[in-house]
């Protein structure tokens, strides 16, 4: 056994399980099967130009030796970033621990309480800080958040605003520079006019729906926006605030004064820079607004035992059911960074956030006073964490850098800094050294902080907040290691079982390709300092894009989408830019296979397009003489087609090169979906069927792991023609010649996961990724056909492959009353997070296995998909009360006195002998999705506390 190849750690069959599984399939060798699977005429006629495989051991020494060309300066830039300490206590038991960042989306309640609650902590310390009614469960980032709250208040306009087609949308001059930029990008197609400008010199005329305020503002002043706001409410102008969260700790809650939406980044409680991302933005509103707000919503609701029970409320997989209706194409979160930030909140509590943020404002203050005795002049009158200090911004910055001091210039005369949780006493008087130096003049040592007064009387906090008991009982360590470990048995996770779910491939996240995640040369990197102080993220990151680009047979790549829906808007803004350089910026018809994902339509109407559905065969694939019809219909006009493929019915669709064909004929660009990337590496790529764009998922095919839902990221990569329009950021120089706005807040989204995807690259090297994508295959037909006689599966390519995924019919077992629902509650009890429920299509499971699942993984999934038809076949639709329909079942079940079911407790908690070896057990009942629905509550105070009243309004 080779021990330096990662490769055979990370793919999951054992050498001597091939011809077992090659036998039960039907094929004499794994090149057989590959050809029965893989139309020929696609597939790549010579390796990858990629590296040979490092070790484990050689990479971590490479990225160890990349991490010291990275220069840890202390950082004041601010512009909504800032260095916070992450407690040791979290990073090793949430960060760093697979049984947190290996789960999937808690779409299957019963097995996620632990993550579920730890989501309603982080909604609950949103709420209280926004003063907001409603918050979700985490967006991307800031810039992002700002984008969908726009879009928000633009949707949910007053009669009389849409009647007069009210389209203009005021923006604060104080806004941060990267969130303008993606207010611009989005606003486009959108048909929204931004107006800049000062907000005291609005005029609140008719033609404006909403306005944005910065808080504090950008340049650090703290700004009262309350009569602003009475006249905006009473203009029938709806306002979105972005305000700084640790600010909220002093500053009264946008939501006292009257706003409709708050949004932000919780980067500030604990989490690493990251060169700027990932981080957990958040978006708070009304609870009018509460079927428009986008992302997911945590909410509390009942088990079938009558149990406080939690799940995702209202817009569950939103773009799956609305598609093109959809109020947002986001269905990812940062599922991860929130559930840190939550801890955050719940280990200090609300008297040390306090402390924290008096810290700060003391520290800004007193440099401030310090700096105004040597002479210089501080002209914000108010501040929470910023001053501004005008002087030779040139001569301040050379000295500040050859002291590995950074600060942010907004002007040549002008430089702003910005104090953070991590300054000291000892960094302020290095502050006050370099601006001594600067005018040759001594000054007192700073001693200790000064008590600050620079908030206005009339902005500053009132109100209390976060006085939930879990907010004030997990202070010492030993609390709260023992209450994150609490959640996390509530949870299965990769670390205890395959998650099989279908378009989603949850695969290894290798722990090698983890650790330099909390190495400090790689969190602590501001994404705004001089690109010469992050030569090591330089590096990998455009290794990365390089690696990207070849695996995917295109000219170039962006890595600044932070998420796969992000990643299908920027590839759609790119060919609209490319059609309007051409003058053809009437293209606007946009095709979609009625078997795309949800999230593309979705997409495409956001990017300003026009979505026109093309039929499938009854075989499940593209009908491809209705998708001539239609491009040659639209020939004018097409923009251009979405596709996945393989299909997301999980076939290698032999017509794709005639299907791309027909749509360049007619003048369009090909866009293909990377969500089922891993059944394509290093055998085809989009560039080898012929599309020009596509978007990648890096938390599937590339490793980096879901994280109970996020973080995720969506590089784009493109054809040559499409380079000239990858996207730009205002500050840090990315992006084409003719590069459109920004996409994301960060130049290079979510950089610090990017290490991940590296890893993963460099260690399977080459053949390893060839390897890894034959695996997939093998390990799916071999699910294929074990299951074979006890379920349809729905589609297979024209040899009867499928290619890394497939769908199995659930419908037929309606008969015997039993639905899809039924069989992925019951996979509980044998130990199974179920596959992907009714998606693509209603009643059925998408099962994908991965790659990296072993033999036994596999026969112990088909072995407990088997027992469950048995217990099928034995059901009475007249008789509910069977094991199917009662599952999953609990301990609090199992071991109560009575026993009131037809099965033996044996049945309902060990239906196999493999289970009672290391038994995984839900921690809750079947949960009541319509109740909670109807009495939402998102916040958590204990359900007794509006049991009375919702049942009331019943």
């Amino acid at each position: 056994m080779n021990t330096d190849s990662f490769a055979l750690r990370h793919i999951g069959p054992r050498e001597n399980d091939l011809p077992e599984m090659l036998k039960t399939i039907g094929a004499s060798s794994m090149d057989q099967l590959i050809y029965e699977t893989v139309p020929d005429d696609i597939l790549l006629k010579k390796a990858l130009d990629l590296d040979t495989a490092m070790s484990e051991q050689e990479y971590l020494e490479h990225i160890t030796e990349l991490s010291t060309k990275n220069k840890l300066f202390k950082t004041y830039i601010g512009l909504g970033y800032h260095q916070s300490n992450l407690p040791p206590v979290i990073q090793r038991n949430i960060l760093e621990n697979p049984g947190w960042y290996t789960a999937y989306t808690p779409y299957q309640a019963e097995i996620a309480q632990g993550r579920l609650e730890a989501l309603l902590n982080f909604q609950t310390v949103v709420s209280d800080l926004t003063g907001m009614e409603l918050a979700n469960a985490s967006l991307l980032d800031e810039s992002t958040a700002a984008a969908e709250a726009m879009a928000l208040l633009y949707n949910v306009r007053e009669k009389e605003k849409k009647q007069s087609n009210a389209s203009k949308f005021f923006v604060s001059e104080e806004i941060l520079p990267q969130t303008l930029a993606v207010l611009e990008t989005r606003s486009i197609p959108l048909g929204i006019e931004l107006v800049v400008g000062k907000h005291d010199d609005f005029d609140f005329s008719e033609g404006f729906f909403g306005a944005i305020l910065q808080y504090p503002g950008r340049t650090g002043k703290v700004h009262n926006y309350k009569s602003f706001i009475e006249k905006a409410n009473n203009s029938q102008i709806k306002v979105a605030v972005a305000a700084d969260i640790l600010s909220l700790v002093m500053l009264e809650s946008p939501g006292h004064f009257g706003v409709d939406v708050v949004v932000g980044t919780t980067q500030r409680f604990g989490i690493p820079l990251g060169y700027g991302g990932p981080h957990a933005a958040f978006f708070a509103t009304k609870d009018e607004y509460k079927r428009s707000i986008p992302g997911r919503i945590i909410g509390v609701t009942k088990d079938t035992d009558g149990n406080r029970a939690l799940r995702m409320a209202l817009q569950t997989r939103e773009q799956h059911i609305k598609r093109d209706k959809a109020t947002s194409n986001i269905c990812t979160a940062q599922v991860l960074l929130a559930v840190m930030a939550g801890m955050y909140a719940v280990y200090h509590g609300p008297e040390g956030l306090k402390y924290i943020a008096k810290k700060v404002h003391n520290g800004a203050a007193t440099l401030a006073n310090a700096l105004e005795k040597l002479g210089f002049e501080q002209i914000n009158e108010t501040y929470f964490d910023t001053i501004a200090i005008k002087t030779d911004a040139t001569k301040i910055k050379f000295l500040a850098e050859a002291k590995e001091v950074n600060f942010y210039y907004p002007n040549d005369e002008t430089v702003s800094i910005s104090i953070n949780e991590t300054t000291t006493v000892k960094d302020l008087n290095k502050i006050v050294a370099i601006f001594s130096e600067a005018i040759k003049k001594d000054f007192q040592k700073i001693t200790e902080l000064e008590t600050g007064n620079k908030i206005p009387k009339e902005v500053a906090r009132k109100t209390e907040f976060l006085q939930q008991e879990v907010f004030n009982k997990y202070h010492s360590e030993t609390d709260l290691m023992r209450y994150i470990k609490k959640l996390e048995r509530k949870d299965l996770s990769l670390n205890h079982s395959m998650i099989s779910l279908g378009s989603c491939t949850m695969k290894l996240n290798a722990a090698a390709e983890m650790l330099p995640l909390s190495d400090p040369m790689w969190g602590n990197i501001h994404p705004f300092v001089p690109v010469e102080q992050a030569e090591g993220y330089q590096i990998v990151l455009k290794k990365l894009e390089k690696q990207l680009t070849e695996i995917t047979g295109f000219a170039g790549t962006s890595l600044q989408p932070n998420s796969g829906a992000q990643g299908e808007y920027a590839g759609l803004m790119v060919i609209r830019a490319y059609h309007e350089s051409r003058g053809e910026g009437h293209r606007n018809i946009c095709l979609i296979p009625a078997s795309a994902h949800g999230t593309n339509p979705a997409s495409a109407v956001m990017a300003g397009m026009q979505v026109v559905v093309t039929k499938s065969t009854e075989e499940g694939n593209i009908d491809v003489e209705d998708l001539r019809e239609k491009a040659i219909k639209h020939k004018d006009n097409l923009s251009c087609l979405m596709v996945t493929y393989p299909s997301t019915h999980g076939v290698y669709e032999s017509a794709i090169r005639e299907i791309t064909s027909i749509i360049h004929e007619n003048g369009g660009q090909v866009y293909m979906d990377g969500a089922n990337m891993n059944a394509q590496v290093g055998l085809t790529n989009p560039g080898a069927i012929g599309a020009d764009v596509c978007h990648l998922n890096l938390h599937k095919t590339f490793a980096i792991p879901h994280g109970g839902g996020g973080p995720g990221v969506g590089p784009i990569c493109v054809a040559k023609q499409l380079v000239p329009f990858l996207p730009s950021n205002p500050i840090i120089a990315t992006g084409g010649e003719k590069a459109i706005t920004a996409i994301s807040a960060a130049p290079y989204g979510s950089s610090l996961v990017c290490l991940i995807s590296y890893a993963y690259i460099c260690m399977l090297g080459v053949n390893g990724l060839k390897k890894a994508t034959q695996y997939a295959i093998l390990n799916a037909n071999y699910i294929k056909e074990r299951l074979n006689g006890h379920y349809e599966v729905l589609y297979a390519g024209e040899r009867g492959r499928a290619a890394h995924e497939m769908i199995v019919d659930c419908r037929p077992f309606k008969a015997k009353g039993i639905e899809v629902t039924d069989i992925a509650k019951r996979l509980m009890d044998y130990g199974f997070h179920a596959p992907t429920v009714s998606f693509p299509i209603a009643g059925t499971l998408m099962i994908e296995p991965t790659e990296s699942e072993s033999k036994i993984a596999l026969d112990q999934f088909c072995d407990a998909m088997i027992s469950i038809r048995k217990e099928i076949e034995a059901a009475d639709k007249d008789d509910p009360n069977n094991v199917l329909k009662n599952s999953p079942h609990t301990l609090q079940m199992l071991t109560a006195d009575t026993w009131d079911f037809p099965y033996s407790r044996q049945e309902a908690a060990y239906p196999m002998e493999y289970i009672s070896d290391n038994k995984f057990w839900p921690s809750i009942r079947r949960v009541d999705d319509a109740y909670g629905d109807r009495n939402l509550i998102c916040t958590c105070n204990p359900i007794e506390a509006y049991m009375e009243t919702a049942e009331s309004t019943q």
